[in-house]
């Protein structure tokens, strides 16, 4: 089995707020399209400093993550972000890895998208049993 991988939308939801509010047009909310490792034991969503920069996300907190070579760093957390992928989107915060490392998107935000990992196909799809509207346990 490959790695899998997604196009996946990023936006800033500070800015979405700001269209809401009626103080800023929305054309001007920063977003992007980005590839992502599809990886269902990391975490959280993991995004890059070029892209942080380009979102213009406001750093929240400070946390320690686990490297895949076991090693510890202390990573800023940044956010909350948007998340698009097909007719899903799901709002998360991300941690920063250094300069143009891969995206990674993690357990978090594929439970808040709904969506399903094909390793056969090395694909991401939006979850068969709810293929409309996003479904969450809440149980």
């Amino acid at each position: 089995m490959g790695m899998v991988r997604a196009n996946i939308q990023l936006f800033n939801t500070d800015d979405q707020a700001a269209v809401r509010s009626g103080h800023i047009p929305a054309d001007r909310v920063r977003h992007m399209e980005v590839e992502a490792v599809v990886d269902s034991g990391a975490y959280m969503l993991c995004i890059n400093e070029n892209i942080r920069l380009q979102l213009g996300l406001a750093k929240l907190d400070e946390q320690t993550a686990q490297m895949a070579d076991g090693s510890l760093r202390l990573l800023e957390v940044v956010g909350p972000i948007e998340v698009r992928f097909e007719n899903r989107r799901t709002s998360v915060d991300a941690m920063v890895l250094p300069a143009d490392s891969e995206v990674l998107l993690g357990a978090i935000p594929l439970e808040g998208l709904d969506v399903c990992i094909n390793p056969r196909e090395q694909s991401l799809t939006v979850n068969p049993a709810s293929p409309y509207i996003a479904r969450k346990a809440l149980k």
